[in-house]
């Protein structure tokens, strides 16, 4: 994956399942549905303002709650490039990598960013803001291949020889 820049909306901690998509929006038939009402209970505009290639940025134990899917699609249906978090919890982290969504952890740059700045990833090896530089660690390669397919059924296709690689 090669480095990006975003722009930079700013949420606390715990953020969970439910103020990513509230319960009461899972009865929409798809995710592109749902999408308008992700963050709502917490920033009832955010959905509408992030734009493409935007990034997440969130303090400890992002995606706490239940182990709904459609959290990690919502973030990832609003065309966000990646979300960068102090720690997640451990269902989301997994359902995200599952649909192609790139997670980084990082303890250090929720403290000096603000929301609207501009942010640059290069994966696996910094986070680049205001003339420094934050080391990331890297995921392994089996999971940078799900989340570079796209997701893990993209993945295991691709595997397989049922669709081609690029």
């Amino acid at each position: 994956m090669n480095k990006f820049t975003g722009k930079v909306w700013v949420l606390g901690d715990d953020i969970d399942t439910d103020i990513i998509i509230p319960t009461e929006y899972l009865a929409l038939p798809t995710v592109e549905e749902m999408k308008q009402y992700g963050f709502s209970p917490l920033r009832p505009e955010l959905a509408s303002r992030i734009g493409e290639g935007d990034i997440i940025v969130a303090g400890k134990n992002f995606g706490c709650g239940s182990s709904r899917e459609q959290a990690p699609e919502i973030i990832k249906s609003l065309k966000v490039s990646c979300v960068i978090a102090k720690s997640y919890a451990r269902i989301f982290f997994r359902n995200s990598i599952n649909n192609g969504l790139l997670l980084i952890e990082n303890d250090k740059i929720q403290d000096q960013i603000r929301e609207g700045d501009l942010l640059t990833v290069n994966p696996g090896v910094s986070l680049e803001y205001n003339g420094e530089t934050y080391p990331i660690s890297s995921l392994p390669d089996n999971l940078m291949d799900i989340i570079n397919a796209g997701g893990l059924v993209k993945a295991m296709q691709k595997r397989n020889g049922l669709i081609r690689g690029e």
